[in-house]
């Protein structure tokens, strides 16, 4: 006999702060307008399109929430610390930290890859994922979510994405760690994987007959399509929300029921 308990509410963030990196354009806007639309108030973050972030700003005033952007160089320790403080001055501590900063490389072969290139990945997308989750840890509020936005590209090796994948798999590891680490304090903390996602990093205008777009509908089962930052900020809404208050040290592949 199924259990008549209602279950518990849709997501209401009303009175909840959310702390989203790299949200002036691609998935990192959508995950900041869907919190805001969902009652949050959000820090938008970035490091050197402020134009870009107040244009999320204006978007998430007009969804009826609250938000400041905040420069900060993700792969600056101190920086990302000014950022808790400055969320912290304005809204109290956080409830929601979303590490979603990163940069992109691809259709690059290992052989071709330059110090400068892996400099640069690794600061962004290992050093400085590790640092937001880390100081994450030590601002949010108990009871708090904490997500890091990956890649697919970590689920399965394929050729081109050497520098980039990697450079995403740490974070990966931190975030089964960390769950361990700050479960004593009803913390979640889980991964969201996306695979190639229209309208954000080197995918953000793609024309209609390149290439990528017929792999995609031999190889996405579900309606053989790019993803879209909606699809990703729906996973974000749903760790968040009460629905996954149980769910920690999880990694969900956002991939249109490929592999990759």
């Amino acid at each position: 006999m199924l259990s008549q308990h209602p279950g518990p509410p849709v997501t209401d963030l009303r009175g909840r702060t959310a702390i989203v990196t790299g949200s002036g354009r691609g998935i990192g806007r959508a995950i900041a307008v869907r919190l805001a639309r969902r009652g949050a108030g959000v820090v938008v973050n970035y490091a050197h399109d402020e134009a870009a972030a107040l244009q999320t700003v204006k978007d998430i005033h007009a969804a009826g929430s609250e938000a400041i952007a905040v420069r900060a160089d993700v792969s600056d320790p101190s920086a990302l610390e000014s950022m808790f403080e400055q969320c912290a001055a304005v809204f109290g501590r956080p409830d929601i930290v979303v590490a979603n900063a990163g940069v992109e490389i691809i259709d690059q072969p290992i052989s071709e890859v330059t110090e400068e290139q892996y400099d640069l990945l690794f600061a962004v997308n290992a050093k400085g994922a590790f640092f937001t989750l880390q100081k994450a840890a030590r601002h949010i509020r108990d009871h708090g979510r904490i997500l890091y936005i990956g890649s697919s590209t970590t689920c399965r090796s394929f050729p081109g994405v050497g520098l980039y994948g990697s450079s995403k798999m740490s974070a990966r590891y931190t975030v089964e760690v960390l769950a361990q680490e700050v479960g004593d304090r009803g913390i979640t903390v889980n991964s969201v994987l996306p695979t190639t996602i229209e309208g954000a990093g080197v995918f953000t205008e793609v024309p209609d007959d390149h290439p990528m777009r017929a792999a995609a509908r031999a190889g996405r089962p579900l309606e053989g399509r790019f993803g879209t930052v909606e699809d990703v900020a729906d996973a974000v809404e749903y760790f968040v929300g009460p629905l996954a208050s149980w769910v920690s040290g999880q990694h969900l592949l956002i991939s249109g029921g490929a592999q990759q």
